[in-house]
């Protein structure tokens, strides 16, 4: 078990005192047998007014409403969590399952949605992509073969960071052999729901230890990965950035069927796009006591 701390400050800052919309904060992880959260403080400058609500993914999410401008806007949360990381390598291991799955009939129905393309395919790269990580054409491919292929490939990429918003395509990450962790695992999720393999895209953060010993003070970043239901194993949280496939170091905050259905934090403002300054991002992720 980890202990560990995080500390995930955004900052927008305007030339001149600009109104707020709405914003929708997913910041707060959900409690679960593999990650117990500890504590939670959620600082808002301007102070909003805040409705909390769960999603249609069950996520706990925030909606902060404002009503005096200001020229800056800034969010704080930090929490801590009890990490008790589980190994996705075993838990395919004793699933024993092997592609093309077949999903229990009280679950095929749920699991619909997350295990159908949502994109365009037109010429077929991303379907074939995913085939070939099958043995011999259409024969059954034991899972953690099969999953574990699709992430040496990305692997194989380079990672580019990329400050702006939102996903690149699919096709897009192929052409280029290059993308965010949020690009690869968007990659990964369609490439297995063309393999009729029901995929989530996962929203949280990274720890890596060496940042506490070796460079204290570099920050972290937000980070995304996959989450893949497999028979018997049930759901399998997988970082094809890192060639993780569970363990405890990913902290998971949200899950959901698309990106954008779990971005940390999005909202507007009122005013022209000479107003907008920019924005900073700080995320620190350390072990505690």
């Amino acid at each position: 078990m980890k202990r560990l701390r995080i500390f995930h400050r955004t900052v927008y800052r305007y030339a001149q005192p600009v109104e707020f919309g709405p914003h929708r904060l997913v910041f707060r992880p959900r409690d679960s047998h593999d990650l117990r959260l500890i504590t939670t403080k959620l600082r808002i400058t301007p102070t909003p007014t805040l409705r909390w609500q769960h999603d249609a993914f069950g996520n706990s999410v925030a909606i902060a409403t404002f009503t005096e401008p200001a020229p800056e806007l800034v969010f704080e949360s930090t929490l801590e969590v009890e990490h008790y990381g589980l190994d996705g390598y075993l838990a395919l291991d004793r699933a024993n399952a092997w592609w093309p799955f077949k999903y229990h009939d009280l679950e095929e129905a749920d699991l619909v949605a997350t295990s159908t393309p949502r994109l365009g395919d037109p010429e077929d790269r991303i379907a074939n992509w995913a085939k070939q990580f099958m043995w011999g054409g259409d024969h059954t491919t034991p899972a953690r073969a099969l999953l574990q292929g699709m992430v040496d490939s990305i692997r194989a990429m380079k990672y580019t960071p990329r400050d702006g918003e939102g996903v690149q395509s699919p096709s897009l990450t192929l052409t280029q052999c290059e993308g965010t962790c949020r690009d690869f695992a968007a990659l990964m999720i369609e490439g297995c729901r063309h393999l009729g393999i029901a995929a989530h895209f996962v929203s949280g953060y990274l720890y890596d230890p060496k940042l506490d010993v070796d460079e204290p003070e570099e920050l972290g970043t937000t980070h995304a990965w996959v989450a893949v239901y497999v028979p018997g194993a049930g759901w399998v949280e997988i970082d094809p950035t890192n060639g993780l496939f569970g363990g405890d170091t990913l902290v998971r905050v949200a899950v959901a069927r698309e990106p954008a259905q779990v971005a940390p934090l999005s909202g507007s403002f009122a005013g022209g796009k000479e107003d907008y300054l920019g924005m900073t991002v700080e995320v620190r992720v350390r072990q505690g006591e």
